[in-house]
């Protein structure tokens, strides 16, 4: 069932957990987001990221798709856009059936993203949508994970009250797109922030970080996790077993494996996130 992401981080501030978010691609995506979530019987974050709705060439019908996932689960389920870069796509988000966007300005010079990160929360707050942005750049090569990078507190605090955002993505020490789980975060900057941001901080770039350090940060004050390549990584190497393994040309027959892979994915780092 859907869930709106203010009722859910209101469930975590009261009780000092943390969610995992998830990032759909395919149908198969959804569904085994989903799938884990019911199993689990934990709230999970759904997200459709920019350069998803880019290979799907509009939002409309991946975001329909993953709608009718949600609302014909168990589970509770949010649905958030992620990385939206486009203004006029994040002012969409309460249309295409989501509670939740990440706006992403981080290319932005500062004042230019603050400037343009509080148009969009202002929005979300006049229409009840959550929106979530990241301050310095997360990206999965150097930016604000160039060694040494990471968010000045300071500087998260005024951007929060800069911009009025609901949650903010730091960077701590992860990277998007990592394949193998070496990463690690500085805990005691993530108590630092958390103790002077008065809004949810989120761990973007987290399928390259180990388990231990993921339950670590969720401790420490991180409250929304959020996991992509690890999903694929896992739907991937399902494929390609059973494509070794078997002739045929249904794509039903090894689909279904690669969705099971990671369904089972999902369901271990909600688990780990959630401190089971």
């Amino acid at each position: 069932m859907l869930m709106s992401a203010s009722d859910l981080f209101a469930e975590l501030r009261d009780t000092g957990g943390a969610v995992a978010a998830f990032n759909a691609i395919t149908l198969e995506h959804a569904e085994a987001i989903a799938a884990a979530a019911e199993q689990s019987e934990l709230p999970v974050i759904m997200q459709l990221s920019q350069n998803a709705i880019a290979f799907h060439g509009r939002a409309e019908a991946i975001a329909a798709a993953m709608v009718a996932v949600a609302r014909s689960s168990s589970a509770h389920i949010v649905l958030h856009l992620d990385h939206i870069t486009d203004v006029d796509l994040a002012l969409r988000t309460r249309d295409l059936g989501f509670s939740s966007v990440m706006f992403d300005g981080a290319a932005q010079e500062y004042a230019a993203n603050v400037v343009t990160t509080r148009r969009v929360a202002e929005w979300g707050a006049e229409q009840g949508v959550w929106v979530e942005a990241e301050l310095g750049e997360i990206g999965g090569k150097d930016g604000a994970h160039a060694p040494g990078v990471r968010t000045d507190p300071q500087e998260a605090v005024e951007f929060v009250a800069g911009t009025g955002v609901d949650s903010l993505a730091v960077a701590v020490g992860s990277s998007h797109a990592m394949t193998t789980r070496s990463a690690t975060l500085d805990i005691d900057l993530i108590r630092t922030i958390a103790a002077r941001v008065d809004v949810p901080l989120v761990l973007h770039g987290s399928s390259g970080v180990p388990d231990d350090i993921l339950a670590e940060a969720t401790r420490a004050g991180m409250r929304k996790i959020n996991i992509g390549t690890a999903l694929n990584i896992a739907f991937t190497g399902a494929v390609r077993d059973w494509l070794a393994e078997n002739d045929g040309v249904d794509p039903r027959r090894y689909l279904a494996p690669g969705r099971d892979a990671m369904a089972d994915t999902c369901r271990h780092y909600l688990e780990v996130v959630s401190g089971r």
